[in-house]
């Protein structure tokens, strides 16, 4: 059995959840001359998802730490001047272009990988990636067609090769056009000082657990192998010089770990007010979401229309450095509908209002239509906030 280390602080469950809200961005003034790239870099990744109901996942992360950010900016502020690549992080993840050094571990694993789901056809690699030096940046589709037949899962041998070249750092995602990933090889979109394999597993994985450690501001094993997605025995081996440090939390069950430089300033500022992404990742892992902010959190987009409980792509509400409360957006013309409102008592009431005038402003609409409310006595109030914050 591991002797764990004596932890060098002690933490109130309040102190965890403010450490936690400022390393993600949701407490104190944001920086908003470093705009979305500074979000980025803060976060380490930013998830990438097809759904779109107000915004892209993509898009609602930046907006929900500085506010009405514009929309075309977000994608350029990714993509332009290789600020940024996409690579499998905690899922698919915009990552500062900076971390590539820190992936070669992953980028081996693939490459040593013996099976795969699709089957890939003598000589195709080869060819894709002859296509792409000669022409490239190329999408599926212009690289010979990303399907074989309209089954989402039938790709074509150009896609499958195109894929894998992604996933062994040959090839790398530019940007994304349409939605669709936009390739070119890695020895042009990275630059050179990056574009390299030289760190060992250990290395890599230590600076993802530290990068992980600081973008959650403290964490359990569990959660600062969820951020990144490593496997327990990874995050065991570097941990203890990875740089954080091990604290004790007030009502958490497990030994938890803190980035020092979160203990050294007590967290303090303003709370951000918003509707907050599904793949957000403060609410990234459901264990740590219920563990601090007593809140349960699950997609519902894939799950039965008969077995939903808050709704298709229903949005979190932080308000006050608390989760208060679940909307359920949709639009229609100028009008965002919440179709589904779940508050946690009267309290939740301002907080939810602010967060939908907020976005609706963003999304260019100038009005909110309220469906329904789960708690019926609360309609009321709801729909008369959000008048006079319309006014």
């Amino acid at each position: 059995m591991t002797t764990l280390p004596r932890p060098t602080a002690e933490l109130s469950a309040d102190d965890a959840r403010r450490i936690a809200l400022r390393a993600q961005g949701f407490l104190g003034s944001p920086d908003r001359r470093a705009g979305v790239r500074g979000v980025l870099r803060h976060l380490g990744a930013v998830q990438l998802d097809t759904i779109s109901v107000l915004a892209r996942s993509h898009e609602l992360v930046p907006y929900a730490r500085l506010g009405a950010v514009g929309r075309k900016s977000v994608e350029r502020a990714y993509w332009t001047d290789t600020h940024a690549f996409e690579y499998w992080s905690h899922a698919a993840c915009v990552l500062p272009v900076e971390e590539w050094p820190h992936f070669a571990f992953r980028r081996r694993a693939y490459r040593a990988r013996p099976h795969w789901n699709h089957e890939l056809p003598d000589g195709t690699y080869e060819q894709v990636v002859k296509q792409l030096r000669a022409e490239g940046p190329l999408t599926a589709t212009e690289l010979g067609g990303a399907k074989r037949t309209s089954e989402w899962w039938d790709w074509s041998g150009s896609k499958v090769a195109v894929e894998r070249a992604l996933m062994y750092g040959e090839v790398v995602c530019v940007e994304r056009r349409g939605w669709k990933r936009v390739y070119d090889l890695a020895e042009r979109a990275i630059p050179d000082a990056l574009l390299h394999d030289e760190l060992d597993d250990a290395e890599c994985v230590r600076r993802l657990v530290r990068l992980a450690g600081e973008s959650l501001g403290v964490g359990t094993r569990a959660d600062i192998a969820d951020y990144h997605r490593l496997k327990g025995e990874q995050v065991d081996a570097v941990i203890a010089d990875s740089g954080l440090v091990p604290v004790a939390v007030e009502g958490w069950s497990k030994p938890a770990w803190a980035d020092p430089a979160a203990l050294r300033t007590p967290p303090r500022g303003r709370h951000r007010t918003t509707l907050l992404s599904p793949f957000d990742s403060l609410i990234w892992e459901r264990a740590r979401t219920e563990r601090i902010f007593g809140f349960t959190h699950r997609l519902e987009a894939y799950v039965p229309r008969p077995k939903r409980v808050y709704g298709y792509f229903a949005m979190p509400v932080l308000a006050g450095g608390r989760l208060v409360g679940r909307v359920d957006p949709a639009r229609e013309g100028r009008t965002l509908v919440a179709k589904q409102v779940t508050l946690d008592g009267a309290k939740a009431v301002p907080g939810v209002a602010q967060a939908l005038v907020e976005a609706a402003s963003w999304v260019d609409c100038t009005d909110v239509r309220v469906e329904r409310v789960d708690a019926a006595e609360l309609r009321g109030p709801l729909v008369g906030e959000l008048a006079r914050l319309l006014g």
